[in-house]
């Protein structure tokens, strides 16, 4: 059955994902913003954030580790700088509330950073970038994990693979988008590989002892590897820095895995930043600077004939093919959450894709 995968509607699996999460105790709405987060990050081929998660998110809902009804409030506060408190609410929501007050404190002063802490596993950065770019402004998302990533002569984790995500508008066919972790790759990547019965490369991760694996469980249980060695390693202390150290959250050790700590609080900490462009140069002309821009990576030469993609193309194809085809949920993963549907008796069911429909 490895490496086998079922066709999923994007509009089912967020349905059913919905009413997961509702039956886990989540308010109706934030139900569909949790949801909604999983469906995107799988529409646009980010599978190790999409619904892979939702065991792992289900399970923490549902033993109190997480808080299914946080109240999430303003702790700090200055012009254009706010700190927000997740009251240990899913990351989704508080990656969405703190982005949200971001863009809303943008609209007058142009530029804006709200972090928020006391927060949990936020899923893929590009998520909330991306909402400042539906805002028509630029978005920059970020959170600090716990330490999993060890550095050069290292055997002992000293920092997170904390991602980064920078979502501009184009005003073209689709935005800039660089989302990316600190590692050489997200460790939800581990997860995949596993789930498939697949082999990682060498450069990815180690085992417990810092030795180089290719073993996806051995490389989730022990350690990432920074990506760019010292370049990847200083990013990740910066990111850490801005998330948890300067907003009174939690920082380096003080963070809590959801894998290595399942009934714990993550103490996870974001930094959500806003700038408006709009404010110094009107649509028409960025659009057609972004073309020129564009058309020039475009065009230059490539020795092997291949195609250069611009960062936020390659989810932008995926999104429209996935759209069209469905998405698609290894087996393995297919019959988790059919079981956890089953479990919990839900009325919504997942409806695969018909055998040779939308391909």
């Amino acid at each position: 059955m490895a490496g086998q995968s079922i066709r999923i509607p994007a509009e089912s699996l967020m349905d059913f994902a919905a009413a997961i999460f509702r039956d886990a105790g989540c308010r109706d709405t934030d139900a569909m913003t949790l949801a909604r987060c999983l469906v995107q990050s799988n529409l646009w081929g980010i599978d190790s954030h999409g619904v892979l998660r939702l065991p792992d998110y289900l399970g923490r809902l549902r033993s109190g580790a997480m808080n299914a009804r946080p109240a999430i409030r303003t702790v700090q506060s200055a012009p254009c700088l706010e700190v927000l408190d997740a009251d240990n609410g899913p990351g989704f929501l508080a990656g969405s509330a703190a982005m949200s007050r971001a863009i809303e404190l943008a609209r007058t002063g142009n530029i804006a950073a709200v972090g928020i802490i006391n927060s949990n596993h936020c899923g893929a950065a590009a998520l909330y970038a991306r909402m400042a770019v539906a805002n028509e402004m630029i978005g920059i998302a970020m959170s600090n994990v716990a330490p999993n990533m060890v550095t050069a002569g290292c055997s002992s984790p000293i920092t997170g693979n904390n991602p980064l995500a920078v979502a501009i508008p184009t005003f073209g066919e689709f935005p800039f988008v660089l989302d990316i972790s600190l590692s050489a790759v997200a460790g939800g990547k581990l997860l995949a590989a596993a789930s498939k019965g697949e082999d990682i490369p060498l450069g990815w991760a180690t085992d417990q002892q810092g030795r180089p694996t290719t073993d996806p469980k051995a490389g989730f249980d022990g350690f990432l590897l920074p990506m760019g060695g010292h370049k990847g390693f200083g990013l990740s202390l910066a990111v850490d820095i801005l998330c948890g150290l300067v907003t009174g959250g939690s920082f380096q050790h003080h963070l809590k895995s959801m894998y290595r700590y399942p009934a714990d609080p993550s103490n996870t900490a974001h930094m959500m930043m806003v700038i408006n462009p709009l404010a110094i140069m009107d649509k028409a002309q960025m659009a057609s600077r972004f073309a020129e821009f564009f058309d020039t990576v475009r065009r230059s030469p490539r020795w092997d004939g291949g195609e250069t993609l611009l960062p936020g193309e390659i989810e932008h194809r995926t999104e429209l093919e996935r759209k069209r085809d469905g998405i698609p949920v290894p087996a393995t993963l297919y019959e988790t959450l059919v079981r956890i549907g089953a479990e919990s008796r839900l009325a919504v069911e997942l409806r695969p894709v018909p055998a040779g429909a939308g391909m």
